[in-house]
C-alpha cells in the first residue's frame, strides 16, 4: 500500500536540531532506514514538513514508521493513503461502479 507521510516537526525541537547540528542527520537516518519512493520538503503552518512517499506491505509497518519522528523530533504525523497512475488506472472499474450507483445523474436515472 503506498502511503503519504506527512511529518510536521515543531518549531522548538527543529530549531534545537539545527542549533546542535542534529537535524540534517536525524532525518538522513530515519529516511534510509525508511527507503521512502520520494521525499519533499516545504514548510507548512509554520513548522518544517516532509511530505515522505512510502510503499508498504501491511498496516502493521506504521508504528516503525511514525514513531522515529516522535521520539526525535516530537513531530506530529499524518499517514494518508496515496497511488500514482498506475494505481488510478487499476482504479478505474471501481470508480466507474460507485458512479453508476452514486452518482446524482444515476440515482435520477433510476428515480
Amino acid at each position: 500500500m503506498r502511503l503519504l507521510m506527512k511529518v510536521s516537526i515543531p518549531t522548538v525541537e527543529g530549531n534545537s536540531a539545527v542549533a546542535d547540528g542534529t537535524l540534517a542527520s536525524t532525518i538522513g537516518s530515519i529516511l534510509a532506514d525508511q527507503k521512502p519512493e520520494a521525499v519533499y520538503f516545504a514548510e507548512e503552518n509554520g513548522a518544517r514538513t516532509g511530505y515522505i512517499f512510502l510503499n508498504i506491505a501491511d498496516s502493521s509497518q506504521i508504528p516503525s514508521l511514525a514513531e522515529p519522528w516522535f521520539l526525535a523530533f516530537n513531530a506530529k504525523v499524518h499517514l494518508h493513503p496515496a497511488m500514482n497512475m498506475e494505481d488510478l488506472k487499476n482504479a478505474g472499474p471501481g470508480i466507474e461502479t460507485a458512479a453508476r450507483k452514486y452518482a446524482p445523474t444515476a440515482r435520477a436515472a433510476g428515480a
